[in-house]
């Protein structure tokens, strides 16, 4: 079991937080990459790409299950039920994946043609979807092995895997994107091969750190790679809600950027601006997350329930302290953070006053967000889920107030993140407070 110092709580969230800066790089190279492509085909990743994360947010719930579940059984000192767990998580991702991909593939680039009222770049984001939608195999199989080393608090793993991904990712788009060194010109459809390949890259990698692994050994991983239907009740009992929340989140913001396009092509990059540096931010928030629900989790587990406001304190405290690291520039030098993404001035002044506006609501999300994942790792996701779908209900009803009912300047609409984030803190908070989540069963 993972102990309660500030040196192995940054052991486990150091690499996630470089992973998931890694990530961001990726994304804002990406976006930097189509922006100087050109303006329609940034436009269209950004929605297009915000999609596909969506969807791709339904395999991850379900392996943030996976992954509760197997910390719990660590720290309740069940090793023999790991593998039971990781093998019927394959098989449910597997099943997953398959259903996500027909949607992706066959229905989603028509529907968005139809629903759009900018042709051009409906048709860039169907392309962009269609060739992305194959990285949802690759993704079933990294998510599942993914689980299994956050939950033993190998996150370096992780970490390895994310660096080569990120590495093959730049590559292949400035390859792919431009046709340089001989390689064609594929545009958009290249900034989406590019980062399929890079995906498979990054689960090879996983994989062959799970095959020559103690741990794949020691719980018999492969050995129970069939479909055991406890373990899948149990995980769709505690991931299920997870996915649910997850897409709910994101798709709400799908819809955001959706009703923005219709406003016109000046708010929509402007956002898209925000959206790509938006990432970077969140790095210690995701870092710290994953932590929080690993140890809870295991302690949990272990039947050590006073140890958990500790565990929160310390998380939240290092949570803060990174953040003003990482996105200190938000309010200091936020022009010249847009410029990375964007280069183009039109959007550069608009864009660096809503970063500014938004930057003390992201601060105040990495303190809440503890709270938030504590339920997580207590494993009563169906009530996470339902405070998620409480404080998204509430958000879009602001989004459609300002963008469509009272057609708010763009500034102005970026203020529902301190609605959302706000929410969701004060019945995070409300809820650990009153009802008795330490005793859920896992």
């Amino acid at each position: 079991m993972l102990a309660l110092r500030y040196k192995t709580i940054l052991g486990v969230a150091l690499p996630m937080m470089v992973t998931g800066f890694i990530q961001s790089i990726v994304l804002l190279t990406d976006a930097s990459l189509i922006a100087r492509y050109s303006t329609e085909a940034f436009d269209a990743v950004g929605n297009a790409g915000l999609l596909y994360v969506t969807l791709f947010m339904c395999l991850a719930g379900m392996a943030d299950g996976a992954q509760i579940i197997i910390a719990r059984r660590i720290g309740q000192q069940k090793p023999e039920l790991i593998g039971q767990v990781f093998g019927s998580t394959a098989w449910t991702l597997f099943v997953l994946a398959c259903l996500l991909f027909t949607v992706l593939y066959l229905f989603i680039p028509s529907s968005i043609v139809s629903y759009s009222q900018n042709l051009s770049i409906a048709k860039l984001q169907g392309i962009y979807i269609e060739q992305r939608s194959f990285a949802l195999f690759f993704a079933m199989i990294t998510l599942a092995i993914q689980a299994f080393f956050l939950a033993e608090g190998k996150t370096w793993v992780v970490l390895v895997s994310a660096i080569l991904t990120a590495c093959f990712n730049g590559i292949l788009d400035y390859l792919l994107i431009f046709g340089n060194y001989g390689f064609p010109e594929l545009g958009i459809r290249g900034a989406a091969l590019a980062s399929t390949i890079a995906d498979s890259v990054g689960m090879g990698t996983m994989l062959c750190f799970l095959i020559f692994s103690k741990e794949q050994q020691k719980y018999q991983l492969f050995a129970y790679f069939k479909v055991d239907w406890t373990s899948v009740k149990e995980l769709l009992k505690v991931g299920s809600p997870l996915m649910l929340q997850g897409f709910s989140a994101l798709a709400t913001w799908t819809l955001f950027f959706t009703w923005l396009e219709q406003k016109g092509t000046f708010d929509l990059t402007v956002s898209q601006n925000i959206r790509s540096i938006y990432f970077l931010a969140f790095v210690p928030i995701w870092g710290f997350a994953g932590t929080t629900k690993t140890y809870i989790s295991q302690y949990l587990g272990a039947n050590k329930i006073d140890q958990i406001p500790i565990i929160q304190r310390k998380i939240q405290f290092l949570t803060v302290c990174f953040m003003l690291l990482t996105f200190h520039g938000a309010l200091l030098y936020p022009e010249s953070m847009i410029r990375m993404v964007n280069p183009a001035e039109t959007y550069v002044s608009k864009s660096a006053d809503i970063l500014k506006l938004i930057a003390i609501s992201i601060l105040l999300f990495g303190f809440i967000s503890v709270y938030f994942q504590t339920i997580h790792g207590s494993g009563n996701t169906l009530h996470s889920m339902l405070i998620e779908f409480f404080t998204v209900g509430v958000y879009s009803i602001f989004c459609f107030l300002f963008i469509k009912v009272w057609a708010f300047d763009v500034y102005w609409i970026w203020t529902v993140e301190y609605i959302y984030f706000g929410i969701l803190g004060i019945v995070s908070i409300t809820y650990l407070k009153k009802y008795n989540w330490q005793n859920k069963q896992v």
